[in-house]
């Protein structure tokens, strides 16, 4: 088939949407170009505004004092660890809540629908929950980073819409053969949707390796701090602080670990982002259009 030739209108609103679009992303990075090169940049260079977009006085001293700092490099093993276990038991308890209420059969469906929906309308108040976690043993534990994150309402629709959609043909078939629910979930159900776990999972993984209001409620020990804490505990120290000495020549200074500090927390989601991101569109779309 000979493909179809565009018109002069055409390819002028294509070009012109590359190029708008274009501008708009680099208006976006503009902010992270900044971060970046600030933490490459001299103290003078940074200090007098004379860096951009580009390092000037190159410089990886920053990198290196951020690097050595054992507190940081605790908080990311940390990050690492409840990001990739609390992102695979998010999918889970998710999974096991969205199947049941996208049968028609399960009577309680539609009201667990609608409660569901009242928590995205209407948010808790926080002493009650602070109250209720910290009743639950969860004050300075560990599992209080992924416990409270196991089941989002809009994850949960999401997951529930894609459900729907599955053809029943093939769960009717399944239980022909003798599947129970559990067997056509695990055996027929998830291996058929990839694409919207990837896409929840992307949700899970960036709403826990960024979370830090939990954490800032119940969490006191130093050594359970995560990234974003740490994040936070840097930015506002003083900076004698952060720079054991303020004599001779230092190669960098407090904006510069502070940007530095800022970049190693974001690189771990800049680097998997784009191999997720095919799923991500397509389980998006197909999760939320019925």
């Amino acid at each position: 088939m000979a493909a179809i030739k565009e018109t002069k209108s055409e390819t002028a609103f294509r070009l012109s949407n590359i190029v708008l679009l274009g501008i708009l992303g680099f208006i976006m990075l503009v902010p992270l170009l900044k971060v970046l090169s600030t933490s490459f940049s001299s103290p003078y260079a940074v200090d007098t505004g004379q860096v951009f977009i580009w390092p000037v006085e190159f410089t990886w001293a920053s990198w290196e004092r951020i690097i050595g700092r054992e507190a940081l490099w605790r908080s990311f093993a940390l990050n690492v660890v409840v990001t990739a276990g609390g992102t695979v038991m998010c999918l889970l308890m998710t999974a096991l809540m969205a199947y049941p209420m996208s049968k028609p059969e399960f009577k309680p469906a539609r009201f667990l629908a609608i409660m569901v929906v009242f928590t995205m309308v209407f948010r808790y108040p926080i002493i009650p929950f602070f109250l209720t976690v910290r009743g639950l043993g969860l004050y300075d534990n560990f599992l209080v980073l992924i416990v409270p994150y196991l089941i989002t309402a809009y994850n949960l629709i999401i997951m529930r819409t894609f459900f729907r959609e599955l053809p029943k043909e093939l769960e009717e078939a399944a239980q022909m053969e003798g599947c129970g629910y559990f067997q056509l979930l695990f055996r027929v159900i998830l291996p058929l949707s990839k694409a919207v776990l990837a896409t929840l999972g992307i949700f899970y993984a960036v709403l826990l390796w960024n979370q830090f209001m939990n954490p800032l409620l119940f969490i006191d020990n130093q050594h359970l701090y995560p990234l974003q804490l740490r994040l936070r505990e840097y930015m506002i120290n003083s900076d004698s602080e952060l720079e054991p000495s303020l004599q001779g020549n230092i190669p960098y200074n407090n904006a510069t670990l502070k940007a530095a500090t800022i970049i190693f927390a974001t690189i771990p989601i800049i680097i998997v982002y784009p191999f997720l991101q095919k799923h991500f569109v397509k389980g998006a779309t197909l999760g939320s259009v019925k």
